[in-house]
């Protein structure tokens, strides 16, 4: 077993990953900017470590602080969380280089999953169902491009091959827009993830956002633990997660799951891993993988019983999965409303001094968060600030301890999505499972 990790990240999943690494028994090095020396993790952690400024690059995102960091602990493993440089196949490389455990896939593996055009090649070979689209780097020649979308129809998705987060897409309506949103779609790629290289897919005009949660160890095993429901999405970022989800057969479900966890054999996969899809007219559509774990993990991990965090760190200290397909059960329904400091009508950011921190309780709720009355939430970071978990034995009653939850949670002295989500909550799309990843942005469109 692994005996020290370091976690290279912050807020609410550092302070996840700390609470499993205790449960295992498994001393703690929290590293943290300078505006993040207050983070309960870091106080929590056997050993801390300031990595450098606030701005993300000059700490979070500092390779060789981070290294420093665990040669001068003594740590054995590194454990990236979600976010930052938690797909990043370079920091991977570096971290098996230097001799460290990097608690996720190996660095091979996130190279090619990291490349959508690689990553995309490799599931039609595994035999994944995938977006019709374009299967290479498109070329500055617009012309060409209008051609080859043609071929499967406007519109289409334009997206960035090294894109994630929401960011580096874009929908083209029509021919005549290409060339302009390649511009932006290209620059925006470039300024995010320091490569503009692009490609497009089809789009689909009604789809759900579906996700297949997967766990692989380094002895050929792998199991799916069933799907996630993200389609409640504002630009592309999620908002509400759910298992199970809603109008799908569960067929369908265990067929799709089947095809993930099989690829995941045949991709040496190690560790926890998503498989994203659209799904519309009954069929699902390969999107992408997220080589990581998820924000939304924890609904999965009501249903199943099943700790994603702690088998990780069990698969990457070389032990063999717990569960077969068959040990894997699924009971209940649960959904996570992420809390955002934002305002709820412009969703501006909305940093500040937390004066007071009430999170709800009860039976089947869980809040996942790093914040505190007297907690300065910093603008230099991702604008979520908690998650609230309500799990039931069933959707309905899911919905209302989410609704109770809501109402029982108090953050003063900031704003937040708060209202959004139980407006959302009530809606007859939602409680009747009537919506698609389209959905969300046009319900904020109707209500200004």
């Amino acid at each position: 077993m692994i005996e020290k990790i370091l976690i290279a990240n912050r807020g609410e999943i550092a302070l996840r990953i700390l609470r499993a690494c205790k449960k295992l028994g498994i001393k703690t090095v929290a590293v943290h900017s300078t505006v993040d020396r207050q983070l309960p993790h870091v106080k929590m952690a056997d050993e801390s470590v300031c990595i450098g400024k606030a701005d993300p690059s000059k700490s979070y995102l500092n390779i060789p602080s981070i290294i420093s960091a665990a040669e001068l602990t003594n740590a054995d493993a590194i454990h990236p969380g979600y976010g930052f440089l938690s797909e990043s196949a370079t920091f991977a490389e570096i971290v098996e280089s230097n001799k460290f455990i990097f608690i996720g896939p190996p660095s091979k593996v996130l190279k090619k999953m990291g490349d959508k055009i690689k990553a995309k090649k490799a599931m039609r070979e595994f035999g994944v169902p995938c977006i019709p689209g374009y299967d290479g780097i498109l070329p500055d020649d617009v012309k060409s491009n209008i051609k080859e979308a043609k071929k499967i129809g406007f519109p289409i998705m334009l997206k960035a091959i090294h894109g994630g987060g929401g960011r580096g897409m874009m929908i083209v309506q029509t021919a005549d827009e290409l060339g302009d949103a390649m511009k932006i779609t290209k620059s925006e790629a470039q300024n995010s993830f320091g490569n503009g290289d692009l490609y497009f897919e089809k789009f689909f005009d009604k789809p759900r956002h579906i996700e297949i949660q997967v766990m692989c160890d380094n002895y050929g095993n792998a199991i799916h633990l069933g799907e996630r429901d993200c389609s409640l999405q504002r630009r592309n970022q999620k908002v509400i997660e759910e298992t199970t989800a809603i109008n799908i057969p569960r067929e369908k479900i265990s067929e799709i799951g089947k095809i993930c966890s099989d690829a995941c054999k045949k991709l040496d996969y190690r560790g926890a891993g998503t498989f994203e899809f659209l799904y519309q007219d009954g069929q699902f559509s390969f999107i992408e993988m997220n080589t990581r774990i998820q924000v939304e993990h924890p609904v999965t991990e009501y249903l199943t019983n099943f700790d994603l965090i702690s088998e990780q760190i069990k698969v990457a200290s070389g032990e063999k999965l717990q569960l077969s397909q068959d040990d894997v059960k699924f009971n209940g329904h649960a959904i996570e409303c992420r809390i955002n400091a934002e305002d709820p009508e412009t969703f501006m950011p909305s940093p500040g001094m937390i004066k007071l921190f009430h999170p709800p309780g009860g039976p089947g709720i869980r809040t996942d968060s790093h914040i505190y009355s007297g907690y300065v939430v910093p603008p230099n970071y991702d604008s979520m600030i908690a998650k609230i978990i309500a799990y039931a034995e069933d959707r309905q009653t899911a919905i209302k301890k989410m609704l109770f939850a809501l109402d029982e949670t108090v953050i003063e002295g900031i704003k937040t999505n708060i209202k959004l989500h139980k407006k959302l909550l009530k809606s007859d799309f939602f409680r009747n499972g009537d919506f698609t990843i389209n959905t969300l942005n046009a319900f904020i469109k109707e209500k200004r």
